[in-house]
């Protein structure tokens, strides 16, 4: 069992260490005053949505991270799911799903044209989630990305 809230800044003892496992994941090094700096000005600015999956005791289980953006074809917002992370003891009992259907359900109340993420090529537990979800993998479009130091 667990609760599903929109993160604000007074929840930050509990996401820092989430977001910071989150990074240690995608091979980072663990920067947890960085985290917090970086997720206070976010949430301070209203520049990125933070849903959090919390026990019945308040610890963090998970959670996703949506940034809004713009598409100018259909000129609507879109959001991108920048990042999802459950943790390992959290896995397999349906909190990333829950996330995703939360993620959604901000999209339609925000009158959104749709969602977007990317993923890495191995990580097919993920892709399963978001299939059965209903998310599409792109077949029309390449992503390039340009490091800019």
């Amino acid at each position: 069992m667990f609760d599903l809230i929109q993160a604000t800044s007074d929840h930050l003892d509990t996401l820092v260490p989430l977001f910071d496992a989150y990074r240690q994941f995608y091979e980072q090094t663990s920067d947890v005053i960085g985290a917090r700096t970086y997720l206070s000005e976010r949430l301070k600015n209203q520049e990125a949505t933070v849903f959090l999956a919390l026990d019945p005791g308040g610890v963090g289980l998970g959670f996703t991270l949506l940034y809004p953006s713009f598409s100018s074809v259909s000129m609507r917002r879109i959001w991108v799911l920048n990042d999802l992370f459950v943790t390992p003891d959290a896995r397999k009992q349906g909190v990333g799903e829950a996330l995703l259907n939360r993620a959604r359900q901000h999209a339609a109340e925000t009158d959104a044209r749709s969602l977007m993420l990317q993923t890495a090529i191995d990580n097919i537990p993920a892709q399963s989630l978001y299939e059965k979800l209903g998310w599409v993998r792109d077949e029309d479009f390449y992503v390039y990305t340009l490091r800019v130091e």
